[in-house]
């Protein structure tokens, strides 16, 4: 964390040395109103006597209050400095992340750690620079003037100590394993949150609601019990503190009386030791509620710093991609297991894609189509064997120098919250109007802009209100717009219907006439106009040629021609 304070350390100074101040205006109040009782009422000061000390004292009191409220600004200062720099470190990180890392940590515990637990942790950094300060000051203040006023006094605040502290400490002992929990349920709530905002649709078709609601219901509940717990724990706690601290009070009062009985005490000292004893219960209340504060901060600093600490599951090459790109992509002997999974998704692929050729890729479900593409652009690295582009592995690429050979059409295709244009030149915001128009006339966006607003047409999140073939294009457009000598399609255009799909790859063929075409399909359409279809099966080539080839050499790609267009011979 200090890499994060040193940043505002003059700020938190600053802020502790207010603090101290107005801590010592507090302090010096009892004293003055010690002599205004003892010289002013009761001795032959008189009234001027009083009205000076109690100006004094408004005096002091106004100073304490500015003191304390520069406190509070640069408290708020160096909090949210501090909370703005780790918030922006975890977010960067995030981006850093590879796909099974973030499969591992989740979008749910991911966000709860961004948000809640870093405002936890901005919060203990405020508490322990104004309460921390205060607290301590106030403690050892009040002590050493209940010694100073009468030695007895401080004892008797002194031998209660222990008890005091003993029971604050029983109950932050009990409460810190509580905190953990709080957070790991948190982070599951989110995650049903998420899961049921994107999914909410699926959940209206299937009438789950009721289903849903109650799933949530019991995470709250959870949450909502172990929050509960915690409260409890200071919720007694609080009492008791406020029974034993009133006891020592009597005993002030009592041990006083004695003393101003036989003169060995003034009434003035009677009632600043108990206005320090009163100091004193604050402060020892106070240290309770900034255990709590520290102690959940602490949890939420855990957190926040394994996200931190997380190296990237991808380490990048040092290749930056000196020379032309031409687009080739070979695969040598490429074994791939997804993370955590029994069976290997790939076995054995060996395979040469040449530049400015058009590859199709199919195969039954589960056969490992998304994982031979994936691998391209390291989103997940082969097990075995290896992937080149341009002649290079890809581990030795640094990763923007990869990804920026290879432009993506994802099986999802994900918008955002914005317009057309937006969506569009999202990958690529520098691009001029002309660009765009182009790259939306590839990707036969031509209907949907000439309609309403053109490329002003405001997109919802996630591309709610276009339907999924529209959805498609417009990922697709930006992949094109974004360039690259290899273009990488998963399933991209399945939404489609069969006369615009022909559209789009005559356009294809036309405006990337030299790009290299690695496109995951489903039909035997598109695999006839490529110049070359792989078939996988059970993660291995069953079969590589020409569409003709195949049908007379490969008999899982005549059953999946078959499948679609009633036999072998029509399907020739």
């Amino acid at each position: 964390m200090w890499s994060y304070i040193r940043r505002y350390l003059p700020f938190a100074l600053a802020a502790a040395l207010f603090m101290a101040a107005e801590v010592l205006m507090d302090l010096l109040l009892p004293g003055l109103m010690r002599s205004a009782v003892d010289e002013g009422i009761l001795g032959t000061g008189g009234m001027g006597l009083v009205l000076r000390l109690g100006l004094v004292m408004a005096g002091l009191t106004l100073l304490g209050g500015l003191c304390g409220s520069l406190n509070n600004v640069l408290v708020l200062f160096a909090s949210q400095g501090m909370g703005n720099a780790m918030r922006k470190d975890c977010f960067r990180r995030c981006m850093a992340f590879s796909f099974p890392q973030m499969d591992r940590l989740g979008a749910g515990s991911l966000v709860t750690r961004l948000t809640n637990d870093i405002t936890q942790v901005q919060n203990f950094i405020a508490q322990f620079v104004r309460g921390g300060v205060r607290t301590l000051m106030m403690l050892g203040g009040s002590v050493a003037f209940l010694f100073l006023l009468d030695p007895r006094f401080g004892q008797i605040t002194l031998a209660a100590m222990p008890l005091l502290l003993g029971c604050a400490f029983l109950c932050v002992s009990r409460v810190m394993p509580l905190f953990p929990r709080m957070q790991e349920q948190l982070d599951r709530l989110n995650a049903i949150m998420q899961e049921d905002a994107s999914g909410l649709r699926m959940i209206k078709a299937c009438v789950r609601e009721s289903y849903e609601e109650l799933r949530f219901g019991r995470a709250s509940k959870e949450l909502a019990a172990t929050t509960v717990r915690v409260l409890l724990l200071f919720a007694f706690l609080n009492p008791v503190m406020n029974l034993l601290l009133s006891m020592v009070i009597v005993v002030i009062i009592y041990a006083g009386s004695l003393q101003a009985g036989t003169g060995q005490a003034s009434p003035g000292t009677v009632m600043a030791g108990i206005t320090y004893a009163a100091r004193l219960l604050n402060a020892v209340l106070m240290v309770v509620m900034l255990f709590q504060g520290i102690t959940r901060g602490y949890v939420s600093w855990k957190r926040v710093r394994e996200l931190l600490l997380t190296a990237p599951g991808l380490e990048e090459g040092s290749f930056s991609g000196e020379g032309a790109a031409c687009g080739l992509v070979e695969f040598r002997n490429v074994s791939f297991t997804f993370p955590g999974a029994a069976q290997p998704a790939l076995q054995g692929i060996t395979l040469a894609v040449r530049p400015g050729e058009t590859v199709a890729v199919m195969g039954p479900t589960g056969s490992g189509k998304t994982a031979l593409l994936s691998l391209i652009p390291r989103f997940y690295d082969a097990t075995g064997g290896s992937v080149l582009v341009d002649g290079v592995d890809v581990r030795q690429y640094a990763l923007a120098a990869l990804r920026g050979r290879i432009a993506c059409a994802l099986q999802k295709s994900e918008l955002f919250s914005g317009t057309l244009r937006e969506n569009i030149a999202w990958a690529c915001p520098g691009a001029s109007e002309e660009a765009i128009a182009r790259a939306a006339g590839t990707a036969c966006l031509s209907g949907l802009v000439e309609q309403g607003l053109g490329l002003d047409t405001p997109v919802a999140e996630r591309g709610m209100g276009l339907s999924g073939g529209q959805r498609q294009r417009v990922a697709l457009a930006r992949a094109l717009l974004k360039g690259g000598r290899i273009l990488l399609m998963d399933d991209a255009a399945s939404a489609l219907d069969v006369e615009t799909e022909a559209r789009l790859w005559k356009n294809l063929a036309r405006d990337c006439p030299g790009v290299t075409k690695i496109i995951v399909c489903q039909r035997v359409s598109t695999a006839r106009a490529a110049d070359r279809v792989v078939v996988l099966e059970q993660g291995r080539v069953a079969g590589c040629g020409r569409h003709e080839d195949l049908l007379r050499s490969c008999p899982a790609y005549r059953e999946i021609c078959a499948s679609q267009e009633g036999g072998g011979d029509g399907a020739e």
